[in-house]
């Protein structure tokens, strides 16, 4: 089906949005299947052209259901803006989400292919199906529901929609501090995020921010073979190990001094409400992460551990001989690749300062050590008590038929401080997605019960929102609820 051919055209069964949105659901999926066709992986330079396709299939398809779209190039991949801002006085809501996708591999791993969607068990199964293709697209959904319908969007709505949230380009960002005014919205929504359980609708107050740096270690001008030279060269996968090994102590604690100075916990009421979220420590280790054991600050409930401390994790070690057999050499080169998640008022470029002063510390004899930094993003605390999380609230504990529940993440979204504290807007940040979701994992997917549900939500919302917020001319108006 064309995405620039909809058939939407409401018949006298059509009656309401929500009406609408639950009519057309199996149409909603096969757009969406077309859209996850295509492999708009962001870090790979052979997935350009896929990514400008991706980016042009959205633009026909807002196109298509009433938006002004538009495509915005800049140093890097393709940004999609789209507006529709015919609701004068009315409050404005700017949505965002992202195109792009992670790489699939490891390819065996998937049960189908990761750009070929299929449903299993009322999942939809494809690299991008939660992550984040899917999520936006309820968003996009929800306003068509009003505007094929003739019902009247109760609010104005802007769209951001990117393509390197995978790869930490600098496009949105660029764009965001060019056009603040024509960004200027009452509220924006974040769709980026997850619930906990199925059926239990959740907002996010809390994402963690982060610092990357590669670490790289150089010993022998040239690889040396290590009967001859072994015992008196310098082996640098040695002296990253004795370097990555003073970061932390046996319980999970970071080492670098000045760390944990800005590290505020939570208040004793948002610790209330986690405890009553019902989170089993045992299936998260059993179902989500697999391993023998939990590890971590043991003083720190898991929850806390995973969305209000600090961490340091290494991602990748490369270097020296990986091939299959034995090549027994020193190798000149080592690297390690490593992030920090950071928590509310830690500043990335102070923390990689703590990091790269600690590293130099470390550094054994013989070897010389180089610290790249690799970019970073704030962590972010949002203030629940807002109209907009309120209605937000509202409308989804409507479609769910379950009292909205407020998490943290230990994700990072930069865009979300951008939009909060750039730009000074009301940000909700919420998603659809389940914890088996297996974002940027092989057989990703997306409950559709929850796709169907999420658009119902929104529909919702937008309506709440629309009656209880003023516009950008100060006025207010009520509305009765139309889903």
């Amino acid at each position: 089906m064309s995405a620039r051919t909809l058939p939407h055209t409401p018949t006298a069964s059509m009656t309401t949005p929500c009406e609408f949105a639950r009519a057309c659901g199996p149409r909603f999926e096969l757009e969406l299947c077309e859209w996850l066709r295509i492999p708009s992986i962001s870090t790979l330079p052979a997935h350009q052209p896929d990514m400008d396709r991706a980016a042009a299939w959205l633009t026909g398809h807002l196109g298509a259901i009433g938006f002004e779209a538009r495509v915005i190039s800049g140093d890097g991949h393709p940004l999609v803006y789209a507006e529709w801002l015919r609701a004068p006085g009315r409050p404005t809501l700017l949505g965002y989400g992202h195109y792009d996708v992670q790489p699939a591999d490891p390819l065996e791993a998937w049960t189908t292919p990761p750009f070929e969607p299929s449903v299993r068990g009322g999942n939809l199964h494809a690299r991008g199906a939660a992550d984040n293709k899917g999520q936006i697209f309820t968003l996009i959904k929800a306003a068509e529901a009003y505007l094929a319908t003739g019902a009247a969007l109760p609010v104005n709505v802007k769209l951001l929609v990117e393509g390197e949230e995978e790869c930490g380009g600098s496009v949105l960002e660029s764009y965001i501090r060019a056009h603040p005014d024509r960004l200027g919205a009452d509220a924006a929504i974040v769709l980026d995020s997850g619930m906990m359980a199925p059926g239990i609708p959740a907002i996010t107050l809390g994402l963690r921010g982060i610092a990357s740096a590669e670490v790289e270690a150089r010993g022998p001008v040239r690889d040396l073979h290590s009967g001859l030279y072994g015992g008196a060269a310098p082996n640098p996968f040695l002296a990253l190990a004795q370097i990555l090994a003073g970061l932390k102590d046996a319980g999970g604690r970071i080492l670098i001094p000045h760390f944990y100075d800005r590290v505020i916990p939570p208040d004793p009421e948002e610790r209330e409400g986690w405890a009553r979220l019902g989170f089993d420590d045992a299936a998260f280790l059993r179902e989500e992460v697999g391993a023998l054991a939990l590890v971590g600050e043991s003083s720190f409930s898991v929850l806390e551990r995973l969305w209000a401390r600090p961490t340091l994790d290494v991602h990748g070690m490369p270097g020296g001989f990986i091939d299959e057999g034995v090549k027994t050499v020193i190798p000149a080169r080592a690297l390690a690749k490593v992030s920090m998640r950071l928590v509310a008022r830690q500043d990335p470029f102070e923390i990689a300062e703590h990091f790269t002063a600690h590293v130099r510390r470390l550094t054994p004899p013989g070897v010389q050590v180089t610290v790249r930094r690799r970019g970073g993003a704030p962590a972010v605390l949002i203030d629940r008590r807002s109209p907009a999380i309120a209605a937000a609230s509202t409308a989804f504990a409507e479609a769910f038929g379950h009292d909205t529940v407020y998490i943290r993440s230990g994700a990072t979204v930069p865009v979300v401080s951008q939009l909060s504290d750039g730009l000074k807007i009301p940000t909700i940040v919420t998603g659809w997605a389940l914890p088996d979701a297996n974002w940027h994992s092989p057989d990703e997917k997306l409950s559709l019960t929850q796709f169907h549900r999420g658009i119902e939500a929104l529909i919702r919302f937008v309506e709440r929102f629309g009656a209880s917020a003023r516009g950008s001319d100060g006025t207010k108006t009520a509305r009765p609820h139309s889903g």
